[in-house]
């Protein structure tokens, strides 16, 4: 009613006295409907990739077209993007070889203190052994944009500004090189995949609220715009590509993707080109190698999960030689059956994937895509959308790696700034799916997790949980807060409101919050409404400072 705003009253016929009494009141109305209705939502960037590439794989090397529609839902004009070129990391000197070196100097607890997987192997990369990505040509809406590199970011300067909430088309021509596996991407890994095609493509960083996020790569975290992909891959025929999103050409590529029954001919020629796309995803990634083994079985409403791996006995022969004595006793000190084990572990992928599902649903949320794709190519394990690189499969690496599917592949939160709320949340709904699996009978799941936490923070290397994921004065202090510290963050939670109102808060965060960047304050006040307390003060204790819990 008009007289609910009567300062706005005054002040209109004081200024306008001569405009009729309805008019002002429909103004009234109009304010208070535009208030209550005011950015229900925080606007969020937009993209669509279409992307063409062709494989060389003798050489190592591919070239690509890529072309962009890329949405401004922002209120800001932008005359400035940055993209990605991460596999320029993988040169000597880099930024991430260079760090990688000095953490090894630190010497925590009796170890050097630089990830195992990177140490000072980039340094010894020869030319045909590196990793690059060049951008030949770009445009913005037609025009030819300047650009500028500093290592793993391409500043882009376009001809003329991207204006507030209109759409803009980026076109480029790239060509890369497939560094051998060191983190994450790469060829010719341990277990002798051929590729790991991660973080393989020219990608947009995200502009959000808080501006640009063109953060260097140095082997940490990720940070993407949600959006739609359309990927053509042109490679020789004998290899078995695994992948983000759906392949549209089963029936003419074969490989285990065709329909059951069908009559399938191998094409002529030396290549195929597969087709996938990947809906509402902040990322694609795909594997190649001409002797994977591809599992699949569809487990619900649609949904089909695969399994891609490999047994190359020599591969595993050197891995079972590499063990401790107590680790090969495990085998019964025999290679053969280190080998069987592995077999068996990736035969069972599916069967332990099918029995953990209906728990991750009904306590975590629904899993919204059609397909998932559990990949042997990783050192260690890393999740995509859709997709996740792995080196083994254990059981925890298993789970753990198709759970970053809702703490990250959903909430897509900025990985840099919160690798607790990707790593942490992804590590306690591990330990919760684990122990459902096992029968509830673990005494309590996050006890490893609580150890290390209390260690790290009796210690001189602790540091806040709002560090920078790269800024880090310690891989371990990373590590222990990224993991156990997040994990702990959980069970703290349900400890102050109620693991019953914890739960619920889980199930309205990925209600409200998936696929719409969310941080620390707003999975904290889905938790307060949850339980109607304020939590201000646990955020603030908890992940602002080092201060310990009772």
């Amino acid at each position: 009613p008009p007289q609910s705003l009567p300062c706005t009253i005054a002040n209109l016929n004081r200024l306008h006295m001569k405009i009729k009494s309805t008019t002002i009141a429909l103004l009234i109305a109009c304010l208070a409907s535009s208030v209550s209705h005011a950015q229900p939502d925080r606007w969020q960037q937009r993209v669509k990739y279409r992307m063409d590439v062709t494989m060389d794989v003798t050489a190592n090397q591919f070239r690509g077209k890529q072309t962009l529609e890329y949405w401004n839902n922002s209120p800001d004009t932008l005359d400035v993007l940055y993209y990605h070129l991460y596999w320029n990391a993988f040169q000597p000197g880099s930024m991430m070889d260079s760090r990688s070196r000095e953490l090894g100097k630190k010497v925590l607890f009796g170890r050097q203190d630089w990830d195992g997987r990177v140490r000072d192997r980039i340094s010894k990369l020869k030319p045909d052994e590196i990793g690059y990505q060049k951008v030949l040509s770009l445009s913005v809406n037609g025009k030819p944009a300047q650009t500028i590199l500093y290592e793993t970011i391409l500043k882009v300067i376009p001809a003329t500004p991207i204006l507030p909430r209109s759409k803009a088309v980026i076109e480029l021509g790239f060509e890369a090189q497939v560094p051998v596996q060191i983190r994450r991407s790469g060829r010719d890994n341990a277990e002798g995949v051929r590729y790991s095609m991660a973080q393989w493509y020219p990608k947009l960083c995200e502009y959000d609220r808080e501006g640009w996020h063109p953060t260097p790569y140095v082997a940490r975290e990720f940070y993407g715009v949600l959006g739609d992909y359309e990927v053509n891959i042109t490679i020789d025929k004998s290899y078995t590509i695994a992948a983000s999103g759906y392949l549209q050409n089963p029936d003419l590529i074969g490989h285990g993707y065709q329909r059951p029954g069908y009559d399938y001919k191998e094409p002529a020629g030396k290549t195929q080109t597969w087709k996938f796309v990947a809906p509402n995803v902040h990322d694609f990634v795909w594997a190649a190698d001409p002797d994977y083994i591809h599992l699949s079985r569809t487990v619900r409403d649609g949904l089909v999960l695969h399994a891609f791996y490999k047994i190359d006995r020599a591969k595993l022969a050197a891995q079972y030689e590499a063990l401790s004595p107590r680790g090969k006793q495990n085998f019964g000190n025999s290679a053969d059956n280190f080998v069987a084990n592995t077999r068996l572990e990736w035969e069972g992928v599916l069967d332990l994937a099918a029995r953990a599902l209906p728990y991750m649903d009904s306590t975590f949320g629904k899993y919204p895509w059609k397909q998932y794709s559990f990949i042997q190519g990783g050192d260690g394990g890393m999740e995509y959308p859709m997709a996740t690189l792995l080196k083994g499969a254990g059981e925890e690496t298993v789970i753990h790696e198709w759970m970053h599917s809702w703490y990250q592949g959903m909430m897509g939160t900025n990985e840099s700034l919160y690798p607790w709320m990707d790593e942490g949340f992804t590590s306690y709904a591990t330990s919760r799916v684990e122990n459902h699996l096992q029968g509830d009978t673990m005494r309590f799941p996050h006890g490893d997790a609580y150890n290390a936490y209390i260690m790290l923070s009796k210690s001189e290397y602790d540091e806040p949980l709002t560090t920078h994921s790269d800024q880090y004065n310690t891989n371990m202090a990373y590590s222990i807060n990224a993991y156990s510290k997040g994990e702990v963050f959980m069970e703290q939670l349900g400890y102050i409101i109620g693991a019953k109102a914890r739960d619920k808060a889980l199930l309205e965060y990925y209600r409200k919050w998936r696929f719409k960047h969310p941080d620390a304050v707003d999975l904290v006040r889905t938790a307060e409404q949850a339980r109607g307390i304020q939590l201000d003060w646990y955020r603030t204790f908890f992940v602002n400072t080092s201060k310990r819990i009772d």
